[in-house]
């Protein structure tokens, strides 16, 4: 449905993508991740034809010119900054984009009621913008982009500040969409939020990707190891032979208080339990996809 080969962009000699490739199947869900600069709006604005690649190529369902306006038709695009007329109700602005899109008549009457129920806004439907919270402003943000239907989103950071509410209601609305068989692009900072939508990932950094693959296998790959934390009733006599039984690294023990990490949790919880040792409390942290995140780009601050 979506394929980006070799794609390109620089700006007055900086780089923002650099040879970056990828396909998105139709009916799936594929995260963008990175820093701040690392190449995740620019190609995104390629992909919708506000910017022209220096080199590469894109084919969204089989079209290759993004800037046409029929292509551009079959995209729903939310952008990062928040599209809206804040003078015009929840409807006026509906309306206006649908009438951009060339809906008319009944089409748009029935598309603009639709959305409005998928953003939970249909009581507020006559209240201008302005007076609406983030998070209502970011729904509304998003079904502006499905009035007319597209197959394909592109999803530029969708839950910027928004309240946990409107978070999960907005993870909901993306689940159903790929569910219905749309092809979807998802930008984020916030790692929970693409390990629990993405069927893939790839990791941006100045504008070079880092990795792609699915969630698992990048935690598996980049994630390092778990750590795990017992607090015992009593203090370890023997802590070698313990670290021997467990197969663990990195030990430290506070009091009574054993702390070490792993790459094979279920063994190392096995040891644990064989070792006669009576338990107070057990803490366990695993990989997930921040710690891949830092892992690929570092953890010096990016401004």
């Amino acid at each position: 449905m979506i394929e980006v080969a070799h794609l390109c962009k620089r700006f007055n000699g900086t780089v923002a993508v650099d040879d970056v490739s990828f396909e998105v199947p139709q009916g799936t869900t594929f995260g963008l991740l990175g820093p701040n600069g690392a190449g995740k709006t620019t190609t995104i604005n390629i992909l919708c034809g506000l910017l022209r690649p220096d080199r590469g190529t894109v084919s969204l369902a089989g079209q290759t010119d993004p800037t046409r306006p029929a292509v551009r038709a079959s995209l729903g695009v939310v952008p990062q900054s928040l599209a809206l007329y804040e003078e015009l109700t929840a409807q006026g602005n509906l309306e206006f984009f649908a009438l951009i899109n060339g809906l008319s008549g009944r089409q748009l009457k029935e598309r603009v009621t639709a959305c409005l129920e998928m953003a939970g806004l249909t009581q507020r439907r006559k209240d201008k913008v302005a007076t609406f919270s983030g998070g209502m402003k970011r729904r509304l943000n998003l079904v502006c982009s499905l009035l007319h239907e597209p197959r394909i989103l592109l999803l530029d950071e969708p839950t910027v500040g928004v309240d946990p509410q409107s978070r999960n209601l907005i993870f909901d609305s993306i689940e159903k969409l790929k569910g219905e068989g749309h092809t979807i692009i998802y930008t984020t900072h916030y790692m929970e939020e693409a390990q629990r939508l993405c069927d893939r990932v790839a990791i941006l950094d100045h504008g070079r990707m880092l990795a792609l693959d699915t969630v698992e296998n990048l935690i598996a790959r980049h994630g390092g190891p778990s750590h795990i934390e017992a607090e015992l009733e009593d203090a370890p006599e023997n802590l070698e032979e313990l670290a021997g039984r467990i197969g663990g690294e990195e030990f430290r023990v506070d009091q009574n208080t054993v702390r070490f990490a792993t790459t094979e949790p279920m063994q190392s919880l096995a040891g644990l339990n064989q070792s006669g040792l009576r338990f107070r409390a057990l803490k366990v942290e695993t990989a997930n996809l921040e710690d891949v995140f830092l892992n690929l780009t570092g953890r010096r601050l990016r401004d």
